[in-house]
């Protein structure tokens, strides 16, 4: 019997070329990930925060809003994104517009409901006028050479995966590790479940920060997920103060239809630019990185 060796060739490319493309997971355009977010604090800082500043009332800042358990809900539809944020202290909802480049913040706190407003050029502003006072500070205290050179290089992110698996929210996930390598050869390592059968085009995880505009900087965010092969469904990480913070995704809906309403800021909010927003809780912090990159 004659064997046609090209067609055995050309058969067993098209069987490759069809398990190939079965294997590539979807990119979803559409979800709801809700989210339980939970910061602990030093026993010290809550007792600081109970006696109050002097004035008889409880210490609050921006940083201390999230303390303590925090709900959230993620809603995708293309292009537009809303996070809502529920915790004994604070409600807000943060709206993104990736087409605008623009993020909406809505927050409600003792019965008043205000809105604030930034664009992705008036956040990359705000971050080189903060680079540039940086710099001159640095400038004027010559005792802080050692401190210039850690605020002036980046830290490396490198991405550890290991064999370890476990089911998230009905999702097989893999065990991995963000470790972030800083001045003078300090380690901050943060522990993350990911799964490679759930990727977003823009969204490489939820909760925490990360939808905040102006917190997802160096000191709050998760940086080095760009080298993560799927979504995070939890981490667990340390935050500045000797806080820490853990985030789990407690349900994936890809099927439940959104409406516009849902993701469009409500008319009745008065929208504000979001200088506004930093004066009224303290200024704040961080290095002005977003989820949507």
């Amino acid at each position: 019997m004659q064997v046609n060796l090209n067609k055995i060739i050309f058969g067993t490319s098209l069987l490759l070329t069809g398990l190939f493309s079965n294997a590539q997971t979807p990119i979803r355009s559409q979800a709801i990930i809700q989210t339980k977010i939970n910061v602990v604090a030093p026993e010290e800082d809550e007792m600081q925060q109970m006696q109050g500043n002097g004035d008889g009332g409880p210490r609050f800042n921006f940083r201390n809003m999230m303390d303590g358990e925090t709900e959230s809900v993620t809603y995708i539809k293309g292009d537009l994104m809303k996070t809502s944020l529920k915790s004994e202290s604070i409600k807000m909802a943060i709206y993104r517009n990736q087409t605008e480049k623009s993020t909406t913040t809505v927050v409600e706190m003792m019965g008043n409901v205000q809105g604030y407003r930034l664009t992705d050029q008036e956040q990359a502003d705000m971050q080189r006028m903060r680079d540039s006072m940086m710099a001159e500070r640095r400038k004027r205290d010559s005792s802080r050479t050692g401190s210039m050179e850690r605020e002036r290089k980046a830290p490396t992110v490198l991405f550890e995966r290991s064999n370890e698996k476990r089911k998230i929210a009905g999702f097989e996930c893999i065990k991995g590790y963000l470790i972030t390598l800083r001045f003078l050869g300090q380690r901050d390592t943060t522990e993350i479940w990911y799964t490679p059968d759930v990727k977003f085009d823009q969204l490489r995880f939820t909760g925490g920060f990360s939808g905040m505009p102006m917190m997802g900087g160096r000191d709050m965010g998760l940086a080095g997920t760009d080298q993560v092969d799927g979504f995070i469904m939890q981490y667990n990480m340390k935050l500045p103060r000797k806080r820490t913070m853990s985030v789990e995704v407690t349900k994936l809906d890809f099927n439940k239809e959104i409406s516009a309403k849902e993701l469009t800021v409500p008319a009745n909010v008065e929208i504000k630019p979001f200088r506004e927003m930093q004066q009224m809780f303290g200024g704040g912090r961080g290095g002005g990185r977003q989820r949507f990159d």
